[in-house]
């Protein structure tokens, strides 16, 4: 689908058979800033929930292919939020121990702010990394997102954690 020629990254949509590597993602180093791993259970709805976005315009999920060899790198998207009384884009990410350090989730989210964009569905999208995560901190910088502050947030219901506002204007650029 979408591609980015400096990283030779693309973003394929989520599909079916993704769910390997959800489980993946499900590892404690992957989900150390997002309050751990899952249940089995909680895992295949997400995978349901990523398979309905496609095609239902409320936002999109992909899994990032990286190299010439298109290894899977890790997981992209964005979805319909609500925050502070506004409507909204939210992006997340995930990117695999072995592909990090290479700038895969820079270009990654890149091409999901694109994408975002090239809906004309929302003016804003936002990303709310732990203010410990800074490896995805320094993607939102890096990206072209604009720090808004920090706040305390719900994620996963039941828990609450510090995160930074990251705002990007998609009606710029």
């Amino acid at each position: 689908m979408e591609r980015s020629p400096a990283q030779d990254v693309r973003l394929v949509p989520w599909s079916k058979d993704d769910f390997d590597l959800l489980v993946r993602h499900n590892a404690p180093e992957m989900t150390a800033h997002l309050g751990g791993p899952e249940s089995d259970e909680k895992l295949l709805d997400r995978h349901r929930r990523y398979l309905g976005l496609e095609g239902s315009r409320s936002g999109w999920m992909f899994r990032i292919v990286a190299g010439p060899e298109e290894r899977t790198a890790g997981i992209v998207g964005f979805w319909e939020s609500a925050h502070h009384g506004e409507d909204i884009w939210e992006a997340g990410w995930g990117v695999l121990p072995e592909s990090q350090g290479q700038g895969i989730a820079g270009a990654a989210v890149r091409l999901v702010v694109a994408a975002a964009r090239a809906t004309h569905t929302h003016r804003h999208l936002h990303a709310f990394p732990s203010v410990d995560n800074a490896a995805s901190n320094g993607v939102c910088r890096g990206a072209g997102f604009v720090l808004l502050g920090d706040e305390e947030m719900e994620y996963p219901k039941g828990r609450w954690m510090r995160c930074n506002d990251w705002r990007i204007d998609l009606t710029r650029g």
